[in-house]
């Protein structure tokens, strides 16, 4: 398995466990076209990104390697402020149909484009529970959302600070 063949675990929005953030008007509905762009991915596909970030050490340190990545900046989140977060991260200056990877553990991940990462970023994340790595394929940049509300963003590119 590599990033090449990943789509083929693809596996419905409805055999995912996290599914009822997106599809359950108590938490988030989301527009049928929106839903569509989320591809969850399967257990196979879920280790081989969990691998992926341990094989690449990303995350032995806290947030992330020192000196993994050459510029880094976080933000805080505070309830109510989920329009400051919103705008942060399109600070980050990623193409919105850049493929993007979510991990939440070496079970449940998903493929998607960072639009809606920015769009519906509290639907991915809820703070306390999860800790979520977002990154693509060759892991020049990652965002993590780290479970006691901050969220990290580490770039070798020239992307947004």
């Amino acid at each position: 398995m590599d990033f090449n063949n990943i789509d083929i675990h693809i596996i419905s929005i409805h055999d995912f466990p996290l599914n009822w953030r997106f599809t359950d008007e108590k938490y988030n509905l989301l527009p049928d076209d929106h839903l569509g762009e989320l591809k969850p991915l399967d257990r196979e596909a879920s280790n081989y990104l969990d691998d992926f970030i341990i094989k690449s050490t990303l995350l032995d340190q806290h947030p992330f390697k020192n000196a993994f990545f050459r510029t880094s900046d976080n933000a805080r989140i505070i309830g109510g402020d989920e329009k400051e977060i919103k705008k942060w991260l399109f600070q980050r200056a990623l193409p919105f149909d850049k493929t993007v990877y979510l991990s939440w553990d070496s079970e449940t991940s998903m493929k998607t484009k960072w639009k809606y990462v920015v769009k519906y970023w509290d639907s991915f994340f809820y703070e306390a529970t999860d800790d979520l790595i977002v990154f693509d394929d060759s892991l020049e940049w990652a965002l993590y959302f780290y479970h006691e509300g901050e969220i990290y963003w580490g770039t070798n590119k020239n992307f947004g600070k």
